[in-house]
């Protein structure tokens, strides 16, 4: 035992020793330290990843505020007898697209009524009794509505091409820092005057990390590009239907 116990202490201090000498931490720093322009590349993807990954996270959060309000405020709009009870739900709900186009629609209706003769029905959905108040231009409720809902899409498209601009040019980047480091790595062959895998491996495998980088940029931004442009798109495709929908009442009741 006493003659097994220090080689098998020295292959144990051997064996950490290896541990830690072949790092996976290690040895990716090693190949992202030797080219400045690799470290700039991997700076400028690193930098387009975090701020892609900022926005996706912010777009999910608001977007999932976004759709929770818009249920609050249309199950308020459809079960109001009167604009104005709508309207003084509008500020706790404020978030929702549907509200920037309700108080659109609702400001030329009030505006066009209270040039009718008579206006005590503005804030009515329906109107109570007595005279009923009239529109003067539908079609100019119809446009102020369609003004309001392209205002509001662009506050939801906010920030999400540049998740389209990483995707589109974060492999590019990388692939700039890739042909860069095979051209040091030639370069390197070139003054060693040897073509051994110990000189070459080295500079292919740090050429190669900016490639991987871009990749890892760019693909989580057109994953989540997609998925935030078609929920914009429902969005949309929501904000029309009640564009529709406060069109037939102002028609069924003030026309």
């Amino acid at each position: 035992m006493r003659t097994l116990g220090i080689p098998i202490v020295a292959l144990l201090v051997e064996a950490q020793d290896g541990a830690v000498s072949d790092t996976p931490g290690i040895a990716l720093l090693d190949l992202i330290s030797h080219s400045p322009v690799s470290q700039a590349v991997l700076l400028v993807l690193a930098l387009m990843s975090v701020v892609s990954w900022g926005i996706i996270l912010y777009k999910l959060w608001t977007f999932r505020r976004f759709a929770q309000q818009s249920a609050q405020f249309l199950d308020v709009f459809r079960r109001s007898n009167k604009f104005s009870e709508v309207q003084a739900v509008c500020r706790s709900l404020g978030d929702s697209p549907l509200v920037g186009l309700f108080q659109s629609g609702y400001a030329e209706l009030t505006a066009q009524l209270r040039q009718a003769p008579a206006d005590a029905g503005a804030g009515s959905h329906p109107p109570a009794g007595g005279g009923r108040p009239t529109l003067r231009s539908l079609p100019a409720v119809d446009r102020a509505l369609m003004r309001a809902s392209a205002v509001e899409v662009n506050k939801l498209e906010h920030w999400i091409p540049f998740l389209a601009t990483t995707a589109s040019i974060a492999p590019f980047i990388g692939l700039f820092g890739t042909v860069w480091g095979i051209m040091s790595a030639f370069e390197g062959i070139g003054r060693a005057g040897s073509t051994s895998l110990g000189v070459v491996a080295p500079g292919i495998a740090e050429a190669l990390v900016a490639t991987a980088f871009g990749l890892v940029a760019a693909v989580p931004a057109v994953m989540f590009y997609n998925y935030l442009s078609q929920r914009v798109k429902l969005f949309a495709s929501g904000m029309d239907d009640f564009a529709m929908e406060f069109l037939n009442i102002a028609e069924r009741n003030f026309t």
